[in-house]
C-alpha cells in the first residue's frame, strides 16, 4: 500500500514535533496523557494513540536538475577523458582513461584516473566497463556492485569476438566508444561527440539514437510500452501510488531497441524506417539489440529526440550489449546470461486470487469463500492485507479477530477444498515501547540480538515509521539477517499454514524523514502521519470515468460530498500554511566528500528528497555500506531472503512470492504486482504495457490489482477488468480500505463476465503452465507484445492495447468506458496469417494486414483469437486448479493456410523444486494428421476426451485414432465454420491421454 498524500489527523502536533535525520538522534518527545472512556457504566483509563505529525514526512524542498533553470550542463564545463595504455586481450581490450583537462567538479569530485575493460563475452554479448582505477575497501561500495548482490555476467571462456557486434574507440575530441552491428553497419550505441563525466556522486554518458526510435523497458514506471522521446526515466525505488511517468517501486536499467528497415525490391538494400506507418506493398525487416546497465545507484535516463543520456549518482559504468538480432533473442540472452531465468511457479498460483485491505476477521474471509462457491466463481487463493496482524506487526495475528485457533479451523477447511491462503508481510519491524513491558515483540528482540537492523552513522538503531508506528529495518547485508528472517517465517507458519508470501513496502518505505523514532519510542505504537482511507477527512468518493453517466444520481451525491470534504481539508491545511515563496535547497560539492542526503545533482524523484517516504540515504548497514549505495536493492534482497526462508518452510517446494520492489534479476525468486493503481479505465490500459515491460525484465509472474486499488470501482470497469486480467499470469482482485466491495460477485453482470473469462483461463491452464516452463528453462516470454511475434511490421512498434499470451492466443480487450466495440489488428494477415474466433472457432475475415478492424464487444465479452499454426492443450475447467488438473484433456488445433500446426505440453507434479519425473508432449499437425509424441516418466492418468481442428477446408468423412476408426457419433464437421470436432476419444484412446505416442487422422 503506497501513500500518495500525507494528511495528519492531529494538526495541533505539526509545529511541536521536530524533523529528524539519521545523523541527528536527539529528539524532544511529546508526552501523551491518559484518556478515559466509559464502558458499561465503568470509567476506564487508556493511552491515547499518538499520531506521527505530517511534518515528519517532508524532507527538503528540491528542484530536479532537469527542471532547474540554474542547473549547469556538465557537457559544457567538464573536460572528458583521454584513453591510453591500450592493451588487446584474448577477447577484448583494456585501457587507462585520464581526465583530459582541469576537473570540473560540477556535481561531485572528478575521478582523475579510470580503467576501461572491454570483453566479447559470448557470440552475442559485449561487455564495456569503466570504473575508478583506485578502489579500496573504504570506497568499494561507492563504485562496485558486488556479485553476491546482483549477478554479474561472465565471459564464456571461448569467445574472442562477437558474431555481429564490434567495439571501437577514439580520443577525438575526447574518449568515446562505438558499438556497431557488423551485418548492417548500423551504430547501436556511441558516446562519440559527448564527454564522459565521472565524479564520486555523478556519472554521465550519452549515445545518439535514430529519429523516432523504438525503445522499450527502463522501468519501473506507468507508461506506454514504446517509450517516448521526451521522457526522463528515474530509477529510485519509491513508495507512491502509481503516478504516470514517474519512478515507482522497482529499478530495471535495461532497454530493448528495435529498428525497422525497408528492403529494396531491386537491390535488397536496407533503408532505416523512421515512421511507424507501413505500406502494404513494401517488405520490411527489423533488428533488435538490448542494453543493460548493471548499476543499482539512483539514476535517471533522459530520452530526447535524438539521444539517450544516462546519469547516475554513483557506481560505475557497467554496460552489456545484446546483439539479438530479434527481440526474442535479446530477451532470451538477457535472462539466460545476465539476470537469471524466472522462477517456475506452482500450479495453484495460476488460479484466481482474492484480496482486499479491510477483511476484518476469519468469519468475513469465510463469507467471501462461501460467496464464490454460491455464485459458482472459481477461487483458488484468499489473501489478507495488514488487517490480520496484531497492531500491524509482522509475523503476528490479532487474537481477537484472526486468532490462531480459529485460523487453523478456517485454513484446514480451505486447504481441504483445494484452496490456499497468502498473507502480507511488510519490510519494517516494529520496535517496542521501552516503557511498556506488555509491548514486547520477540521478532524485534531476536533480530536486535542478532544485529540484523540498520543503524544511524553514530551506531544507534535507525528508527523510521511505518504502519505499526516507529520501526526498524532489516539490514540484508548483515550476515545474520537471512537466517533470522527464515526463523521468523518458519515460526509463523507453525501458527498459520500459509501457502505463499506477499511482500510489501519493500523499497523500503518509511513514513518519516530520517530516524524520527530515535528518542520517541515511548510514544509507540503510533498512528501514521496521515489519515487512513475511511477516516474522517479521507472518505473515498472517487469513481471511474463515465460513472456520472451510468450512475448519475449516485455520482452527484458523491461529488457533493467530495467537494465538502475537500473544502474542509483546505481550511485545515490553510491554518498551517506559510505565505513565504518557495526556496529550493541546492548543494555544492565538497572536495572528496559525498553529500549522500542531498547530492549536488538532484534526480527527478517522484518524492523529491531521497529520504522522503524512504530510508534516509545515510542510514548505515552492518558492513559500513550506506543506504545511498544500495537503496534500489532493498526489495530485491528481501525477495531473496524470503525465497530461501520459504525453502525452509516448504522443503522441496517452489516458493510463491509476490513482491513490490524489484531489481534486475528479482524474477529468479518472485513475481510482482503493479502496485497501488487506481479504479480508472486508464489504469486498466496501463496494466498491459506494464505487464509487457516486466516480460522484458524477466518477471513473467505479473498482474495488477484488478478493478483498481485506490478509489471506488464500478460495474462496467470491473466487468471489463475481470475479463482482461483473466489472461494475465497473476490474476488478483484487490482494493483499498473503506472502498466499496469489488469482489466479482458484487454485480450480476460481473459474475457472468468473470465466469466466462475464467472458463477460458482454467481450460488453458496447461498452456499457461507450459509457457512458464519455457520461460523458466529458455527465457521465453509469457505475455508478448505484437511486435515481438511479428517483428517485420513497423506499424506494430507502439501496439500495446492488444497482446499475445504465448504465441497462440491474441487478446483484444475493451479499454474505454461506454464502448461496445473495440478496434484491433490481426497481425500478419497480409502475409497469410490466420486468426480464429475463440467463441465460434471460425476464421476471421480481414482485409489488408496492419489495419484496425472494428470488433463487436458488448459488455461481458472480451475478444479472444486463436492463431493459425498452433495447437493449444486444454483440460476441463473446475472450481480450483486441483479440480482442473483432474479434468479430461482436449486439444485445440488451429491450422494455418498450409494446413499445419504445432504445440507442446509440459507436465509435472505442479509444486516440486526438483522433479522426480516429468512429461513432455510434442504436437504436430499436417496433411490431415495430428501426431503426438510423448517423452518422460510422469504418470498422467487423465483421459483424452476431444480434439477440435479449426480450418479444415474439405469435408471430413472418416477419422481414425491410431488406425482405428472413431465412431461417427463422435465426429462432427461444420461446413460453415470449417471446424472438425472429435469427441468420445476416451473410448478409443483408453486411460491416460499421454501414456504413449498416438496419431489422429482425418480424411
Amino acid at each position: 500500500m503506497a501513500i500518495s498524500s500525507l494528511v495528519v489527523a492531529n494538526v495541533f502536533l505539526l509545529t511541536v514535533f521536530p524533523l529528524v535525520y539519521a545523523q541527528s538522534p536527539n529528539v524532544t518527545t511529546i508526552p501523551k496523557g491518559p484518556a478515559t472512556a466509559t464502558v458499561n457504566g465503568t470509567v476506564s483509563t487508556y493511552r491515547e494513540r499518538f499520531t506521527v505529525p505530517s511534518s515528519a514526512a517532508f524532507g527538503a524542498t528540491l528542484i530536479p536538475n532537469v527542471n532547474d533553470p540554474q542547473a549547469v550542463d556538465a557537457q559544457a564545463v567538464c573536460p572528458g577523458y583521454t584513453a591510453s595504455n591500450v592493451v588487446n586481450t584474448t577477447n577484448g581490450l583494456t585501457a587507462t582513461l585520464e581526465l583530459a583537462g582541469a576537473a570540473c567538479n560540477i556535481y561531485g569530485s572528478d575521478i582523475q584516473d579510470l580503467t576501461l575493460a572491454v570483453e566479447y563475452q559470448s557470440k552475442d554479448r559485449l561487455h564495456v566497463q569503466i570504473q575508478p582505477k583506485y578502489i579500496s575497501a573504504s570506497n568499494s561500495s561507492q563504485f562496485i556492485l558486488p556479485e553476491n548482490l546482483v549477478r554479474k555476467p561472465a565471459a564464456d571462456g571461448r569467445t574472442t569476438t562477437a558474431e555481429d557486434i564490434s567495439f571501437a574507440w577514439s580520443n577525438n575530441p575526447s574518449f568515446g566508444f562505438t558499438v556497431t552491428r557488423k551485418s548492417t553497419g548500423d551504430t547501436l550505441f556511441t558516446t562519440q561527440g559527448k564527454k564522459l563525466v565521472f565524479e564520486n556522486q555523478f556519472v554521465e554518458f550519452a549515445s545518439a539514437l535514430p529519429e523516432n526510435y523504438n525503445l522499450y523497458g527502463l522501468g519501473e514506471t506507468i507508461d506506454g510500452l514504446r517509450l517516448g522521446n521526451n521522457r526522463t526515466k528515474t530509477m529510485y525505488a519509491a513508495d507512491i501510488g502509481d503516478p504516470i511517468d514517474f519512478n515507482i517501486y522497482g529499478s530495471h536499467p535495461f532497454y530493448l531497441d528495435t529498428r525497422y528497415y525497408e528492403i529494396s525490391s531491386s537491390s535488397g538494400n536496407l533503408t532505416l524506417v523512421t515512421s511507424n506507418v507501413s505500406s502494404s506493398s513494401a517488405n520490411y525487416t527489423s533488428y533488435s539489440h538490448g542494453v543493460f546497465h548493471r548499476n543499482a545507484h539512483a539514476q535517471e535516463i533522459l530520452l530526447r529526440a535524438d539521444n539517450i543520456t544516462w546519469r547516475t549518482l554513483g557506481g560505475s559504468i557497467d554496460l552489456y550489449f545484446f546483439a539479438g538480432p530479434s527481440a526474442v533473442e535479446v530477451t532470451k540472452s538477457f535472462q539466460t546470461d545476465a539476470i537469471g531465468l524466472p522462477a517456475m511457479q506452482q500450479y495453484f498460483t495460476f488460479g484466481y486470487h482474492q484480496c482486499r485491505w479491510g477483511y476484518a476477521n476469519w468469519t468475513e474471509l469465510q463469507q467471501v469463500v462461501d460467496n464464490f462457491e454460491r455464485f459458482g466463481i472459481p477461487l483458488e487463493n484468499i489473501w489478507t492485507d495488514i488487517d490480520y496482524m496484531d497492531q500491524y506487526r509482522d509475523f503476528t495475528n490479532d487474537q481477537n479477530t484472526f486468532s490462531y485457533s480459529e485460523g487453523r479451523q478456517f485454513l484446514d477447511a480451505l486447504h481441504d477444498g483445494g484452496r490456499n491462503y497468502i498473507p502480507i508481510v511488510d519490510a519494517a519491524i516494529y520496535i517496542p515501547n521501552p516503557d511498556n513491558a506488555s509491548d514486547a515483540y520477540p521478532t524485534f528482540e531476536k533480530g536486535n540480538a542478532a544485529n540484523v537492523f540498520m543503524h544511524n552513522p553514530d551506531g544507534s538503531l535507525y528508527i523510521g515509521a511505518v504502519w505499526p508506528g516507529y520501526t526498524v529495518f532489516p539490514d540484508w547485508l548483515s550476515p545474520g539477517a537471512n537466517s533470522w528472517w527464515s526463523n521468523e517465517m518458519t515460526t509463523y507458519h507453525a501458527n498459520i499454514s500459509f501457502s505463499g508470501i506477499w511482500i510489501d513496502m519493500s523499497e523500503a518505505s518509511s513514513f518519516c524523514v530520517g530516524s524520527c523514532g530515535s528518542g520517541n519510542l515511548s510514544l509507540n505504537p503510533a498512528h501514521p502521519p496521515f489519515r487512513l482511507p475511511g477516516e474522517p477527512g479521507a472518505i473515498i468518493y472517487e469513481y471511474p470515468e463515465g460513472f456520472n453517466v451510468t450512475n448519475a444520481t449516485e455520482a452527484a451525491v458523491a461529488n457533493a460530498a467530495s467537494s465538502s470534504q475537500a473544502a474542509s481539508s483546505s481550511t485545515v491545511d490553510a491554518a498551517g500554511a506559510s505565505s513565504t515563496t518557495v526556496s529550493f535547497l541546492r548543494t555544492t560539492p565538497t572536495p572528496n566528500v559525498r553529500d549522500v542526503n542531498h547530492p549536488p545533482y538532484v534526480i527527478n524523484n517522484v518524492q523529491g528528497d531521497l529520504a522522503s517516504q524512504a530510508i534516509s540515504p545515510n542510514a548505515t548497514h552492518t558492513d559500513g555500506t550506506l543506504e545511498y549505495d544500495v537503496h534500489n536493492l532493498n526489495g530485491h534482497l528481501l525477495l531473496n531472503a524470503t525465497y530461501h526462508a520459504l525453502l525452509n518452510v516448504f522443503p522441496g517446494k517452489r516458493p510463491f512470492i509476490i513482491g513490490r520492489s524489484t531489481f534486475s534479476g528479482s524474477g529468479v525468486w518472485a513475481g510482482h504486482w503493479g502496485g497501488d493503481n487506481y479504479s480508472r479505465f486508464a489504469y486498466m490500459f496501463f496494466s498491459i504495457p506494464q505487464a509487457l515491460s516486466f516480460s522484458l525484465f524477466g518477471v513473467p509472474m505479473f498482474g495488477v490489482d484488478t478493478c483498481g486499488f485506490n478509489y471506488n470501482t464500478d460495474e462496467e470497469l470491473c466487468n471489463r477488468w475481470m475479463q482482461l486480467s483473466a489472461f494475465f499470469p497473476f490474476y488478483r482482485n484487490h482494493n483499498t480500505l473503506s472502498a466499496i466491495p469489488q469482489e466479482p460477485y458484487a454485480w450480476a453482470s460481473v459474475i457472468d463476465a468473470t465466469k466466462r473469462a475464467m472458463a477460458i483461463r482454467y481450460a488453458l491452464l496447461p498452456y499457461m503452465y507450459t509457457l512458464f516452463y519455457n520461460a523458466h528453462t529458455r527465457g521465453e516470454t509469457v505475455m508478448r507484445a505484437l511486435s515481438w511475434e511479428f517483428p517485420n511490421d513497423p506499424s506494430l512498434a507502439a501496439a500495446d492495447r492488444q497482446f499475445l499470451l504465448g504465441p497462440g492466443l491474441l487478446i483484444t480487450p475493451v479499454l474505454v468506458n461506454g464502448a461496445t466495440t473495440v478496434d484491433g489488428v490481426f497481425p500478419g494477415s497480409a502475409q497469410g496469417e490466420v486468426w480464429y474466433d475463440w467463441y465460434n472457432q471460425s476464421a476471421i475475415a480481414v482485409g489488408r494486414g496492419g489495419e484496425n478492424v472494428t470488433i463487436d464487444a458488448p459488455l461481458g465479452h472480451i475478444p479472444v483469437y486463436l492463431r493459425g499454426g498452433y495447437i493449444l492443450p486444454t483440460q476441463e475447467p473446475g472450481m480450483t486448479t486441483r479440480e482442473s488438473r483432474n479434468g479430461d484433456w482436449g486439444l485445440l488445433v488451429a491450422l494455418n493456410t498450409t494446413g499445419q500446426a504445432q504445440g507442446e505440453i509440459y507436465i509435472d507434479d505442479g509444486e516440486s523444486l526438483v522433479q522426480n519425473a516429468t512429461l513432455e508432449v510434442e504436437l504436430v499437425a499436417g496433411n490431415g494428421t495430428l501426431m503426438v509424441g510423448v517423452s518422460g516418466m510422469y504418470n498422467e492418468t487423465n483421459a483424452l476426451s476431444s480434439v477440435t481442428v479449426l480450418g479444415v477446408q474439405t469435408r471430413v468423412r472418416r477419422v481414425e485414432f491410431n488406425g482405428r476408426r472413431v465412431a461417427s457419433e463422435g465426429v462432427v464437421y461444420n461446413e460453415t465454420t470449417k471446424v472438425l470436432s472429435v469427441s468420445l476419444l476416451q473410448l478409443v484412446a483408453g486411460q491416460g491421454a499421454w501414456k504413449a505416442n498416438w496419431t489422429l487422422g482425418w480424411s
